[in-house]
């Protein structure tokens, strides 16, 4: 519904419940995404709330990301201990992002009974659109460079950057979390497409180590995802955004806060 695949917590569920800490389990992750999201894609597509220029912008600034990510999450953490740190880090300041959005009533300026994307313009460095009464617009370049950022950081976590990119762009530039969702998960898709291709080429340079994905494992999840993320799209307009942001926000912050305590402990 936050436009926001899942990975984020199925990350820590294979770490803490089914023990897998391999630097493939974020290859995995990747590859649930790519099964799950065309699911919540689809149902975007159908409620006429897909702003293409603005998923074009985030897949043109994630790509590049989720490569150095990749690289960065074999080379620099391999160690499950840190990573989980570097993981908890990442949901902590997620979550608070969302607690704050969430308390700023002002924000959520559009109702969720409005359907459907007005009238857009867009140009090179300028993308603008209506929805509902509310006129919207920003810069392109700023939107290409916010996604190389977490881009770079869903590519170590292995959650292809849409669990990262949704909430920046509803706090900082104060879209609805309706138009935030159906771009954040395709660019989440088209990421999470290059950057399961990028680690299986560099599974056959780390001979001994786990890297590529694990086929089976990302299958399972990613059929619950598709089915999962078709009906969030689908029930998005009956819940408040406060809400979803809040729900949100108490899952990766019980997550995250966990991990940070686990490393110090």
């Amino acid at each position: 519904m936050g436009g926001v695949s899942g990975a984020f917590l199925l990350l820590p569920y294979q770490f803490s419940v089914l023990g897998y800490t391999a630097p493939s389990v974020s290859a995995t992750n990747l590859f649930f995404n790519v099964v799950g999201t065309p699911g919540g894609i689809l149902r975007y597509v159908r409620e006429r709330q897909m702003l293409w220029p603005l998923a074009l912008s985030l897949i043109i600034g994630t790509l590049p990301g989720v490569f150095l990510g990749a690289w960065a999450r074999i080379e620099l953490l391999p160690d499950p201990r840190n990573f989980k740190f570097f993981a908890g880090f990442i949901l902590c300041y997620l979550g608070l992002r969302l607690l704050i959005d969430a308390r700023r009533n002002e924000i959520t300026r559009v109702k969720n009974s409005v359907r459907g994307v007005g009238q857009v313009q867009h140009s090179i460095g300028r993308i603008s659109f209506e929805f509902g009464s509310e006129h919207f617009h920003f810069s392109a370049y700023g939107v290409v460079a916010m996604s190389l950022l977490v881009g770079f950081l869903g590519g170590v976590y292995g959650i292809g950057g849409g669990a990262l990119i949704a909430p920046v762009l509803i706090v900082f530039l104060r879209l609805p979390v309706q138009i935030v969702a159906g771009p954040a998960l395709l660019s989440t898709f088209a990421t999470s497409a290059v950057g399961v291709l990028f680690y299986q080429i560099l599974a056959s340079s780390y001979e001994g180590t786990s890297v590529a994905p694990d086929y089976r494992l990302g299958l399972l999840f990613g059929l619950g995802g598709l089915v999962g993320m078709y009906l969030g799209g689908g029930c998005q307009k009956h819940v408040s955004s406060r809400a979803i942001k809040l729900i949100l926000c108490v899952c990766v912050l019980f997550v995250g806060s966990k991990y940070i305590w686990d490393f110090w402990r």
